[in-house]
């Protein structure tokens, strides 16, 4: 049965988009058929995936209607025509992997949506748009027999987060620990309970729907913390305090609000089990000179080799040191995600 998790912050600078790329690929790894969704007006995510080919993409009249945008068009036009499942890019070096592409105009769904999601069933005409985008990714899963969909958010609390976090099964914060870090956990857990208690009354108001909206739980599995520098192996003091107290907050505030609206992962055989100690999912330094690579091979950090590093000597011997930890730490977190969902 397909699992859609979100990662979502809307705090900017998390490094969400990245980790979704990794995650989703070391679960391909985990002999699991993977689709990736790009929920991002900014289409970064389509860009990793698809590289240099992003621009042709976009042009070829073979492709250029493959794309979030353009597969949920008749819901938003209000034609008759079913939504289907698009030809999905698979990726380059990962036949387990797909992609629903990202749209530049995405956003000009916002108004709609916003109104559908605020109508109470008072518009008839807009009863198809909340669910929509669930059909184009169950048609999808269905076509490629993916066991695992990721979900790609821009930063904001706009109605299209809104609509994809209705969508999951179980979500991620990824976090940094900078000033911001305890403001956006504190929007958060006002915020993400009430658009729950939405999704249930959307789900009963538009039953009746071409695309009715799936029944999800929404349960937080943990935070990622992530982008701060390393002193002698471990976070740099300013950025120890802050993971400190981003870890606080999480176990003492936000699990405890979750817990009470139903949107707690049960996670106390994983616990017992030691295979992690807290909700922190991971501790992920700066990836440094390995982005870069990466962004430049099409792959996952971890998946780098020497002559993708084009390096010798003691820098290699320096990035595939970190290449090792990154890649223990991505394969904690999928492990995580494999055992409960």
């Amino acid at each position: 049965m397909l699992k859609v998790i979100t990662l979502f912050n809307h705090k900017g600078g998390v490094s969400k988009t990245t980790t979704t790329f990794n995650l989703a690929w070391k679960l391909t790894r985990f002999n699991k058929r993977v689709l990736l969704i790009d929920g991002d007006p900014q289409c970064n995510l389509t860009g990793m995936f698809l590289g240099e080919n992003f621009d042709a993409y976009y042009e070829n009249d073979v492709t250029c209607k493959n794309n979030m945008k353009d597969a949920v068009s008749s819901a938003f036009a209000g034609r008759p025509q079913p939504i289907e499942a698009i030809d999905c890019p698979v990726h380059l070096h990962n036949d387990s992997l797909f992609i629903i592409p990202g749209h530049m105009d995405l956003s000009e769904y916002e108004s709609s949506l916003s109104l559908a999601l605020n109508s109470n069933n008072a518009f008839l005409t807009l009863q198809n748009l909340p669910g929509a985008f669930y059909e184009l990714i169950r048609c999808c899963s269905e076509k490629y027999n993916i066991d695992y969909a990721f979900v790609d958010l821009n930063p904001g609390l706009s109605a299209l987060n809104q609509m994809f976090f209705m969508y999951s099964d179980a979500f991620v914060v990824p976090t940094n620990p900078d000033p911001f870090s305890i403001m956006a956990l504190k929007t958060l857990k006002k915020i993400l309970p009430r658009w729950k208690r939405s999704a249930q009354q959307i789900g009963k108001l538009f039953e009746e729907s071409s695309y009715p909206m799936p029944e999800k739980k929404m349960l937080f599995i943990g935070e990622i913390i992530q982008r701060f520098s390393l002193r002698n192996g471990k976070a740099a003091g300013a950025y120890q305090d802050k993971i400190d107290e981003i870890k606080a907050y999480v176990e003492k505030e936000f699990v405890p609000e979750m817990q009470s609206n139903n949107m707690l992962m049960d996670m106390k055989e994983l616990f017992s089990r030691e295979i992690i100690a807290d909700r922190c999912l991971g501790e992920i330094s700066d990836f440094g000179s390995l982005i870069q690579r990466a962004n430049e091979t099409q792959k996952p950090v971890f998946e780098l080799d020497q002559m993708d590093m084009d390096a010798v000597g003691t820098v290699y011997e320096n990035m595939e040191k970190k290449r090792r930890i990154i890649d223990e730490t991505f394969t904690r977190i999928a492990s995580v995600i494999k055992e409960t969902l």
